[in-house]
């Protein structure tokens, strides 16, 4: 997993690189500053991890410990019930139907029965995408055609899968703005109509965020969080950006879980976030 995450953070490394070009075993508190900026930490943070350290010259050890504070705050996922479903949302572009095929195959792996629900009934697009996943995963879809009722997918798929004992239930959702009102209301309604089917569900509602929006992700997330109430985050593309640092903004900003990371486009390339060596592979970069 370690090397999945060093070489997700390939390219913020570089960026850190063209502003301390050579490791060293401290920099300058004006160093650290320059470098988690160029790393897309976000401004306040940044002054804030500077503020806390007393010394002139910021180790390895020091740095580590600041930003791990950043991550504190999280909650712990809470698991138990059977189906456990998992709600996608997100805007349109992030990556929701392939992160949903990384996770069910991540399931998968574990030797959990997963059940997929194509709730993204806005793009016809969608439906075929997740269709093709559940084919190549070899795992049951409920599906039906664009413009059918979204509700009525997520209650046929927790139905189904407590009909067929299954483990683990992934509905999507149509991509959206939370600005889009009329779509902001199906998804509340998704959101109700799946505790219908099944007391407590959705267990987790899980905002998927594109790593290559950086801190501009941290808005469009608290919108998420205040239309639904997000339960954690996946981070996708972070293997395309140089924009690595904003994950410690947007953990400490929304006080959410990182669930997982996404590192690549092939199902296996899903990776559960350990923000010890998140943080260890980025100090990497910095530090001989």
């Amino acid at each position: 997993m370690f090397g999945f995450i060093k070489k997700s953070l390939q390219k913020t490394a570089e960026a850190i690189r063209s502003v301390v070009p050579n490791k060293a075993d401290s920099f300058s508190k004006e160093e650290i500053e320059e470098i988690l900026l160029e790393s897309d930490v976000e401004y306040d943070l940044v002054e804030e991890i500077i503020r806390s350290i007393d010394a002139s010259r910021v180790n390895r050890p020091t740095l580590r410990n600041r930003l791990l504070a950043t991550f504190s705050d999280a909650p712990k996922q809470v698991d138990g019930a059977k189906p456990f479903v998992d709600l996608i949302i997100g805007v349109n572009g992030a990556g929701k139907t392939t992160t949903i095929a990384k996770l069910a195959s991540h399931y998968k792996n574990e030797g959990k029965k997963v059940i997929l629900g194509a709730g993204d009934t806005f793009r016809a697009a969608a439906i075929e995408q997740l269709s093709l996943w559940a084919t190549k995963l070899d795992l049951p879809i409920i599906a039906t055609k664009q413009g059918h009722d979204s509700s009525a997918v997520a209650y046929d798929t927790i139905d189904s899968a407590k009909a067929r004992g299954f483990d683990h239930a992934i509905i999507d959702t149509a991509g959206r703005l939370h600005t889009q009102v009329n779509l902001a209301n199906e998804l509340k309604k998704i959101v109700r109509i799946c505790d219908k089917a099944q007391s407590g569900a959705p267990h987790r509602k899980i905002l998927i965020i594109d790593g290559t929006q950086g801190n501009s992700a941290i808005e469009q997330a608290k919108a998420f969080d205040d239309m639904v109430g997000v339960s954690g985050i996946i981070i996708t593309k972070l293997d395309g950006t140089a924009k690595g640092g904003s994950v410690f903004s947007i953990s400490s900003k929304l006080k959410l879980p990182i669930y997982f990371i996404g590192v690549g486009e092939g199902e296996n390339d899903l990776v559960k976030f350990d923000k010890e060596e998140f943080v260890d592979s980025l100090l990497d970069a910095i530090y001989n």
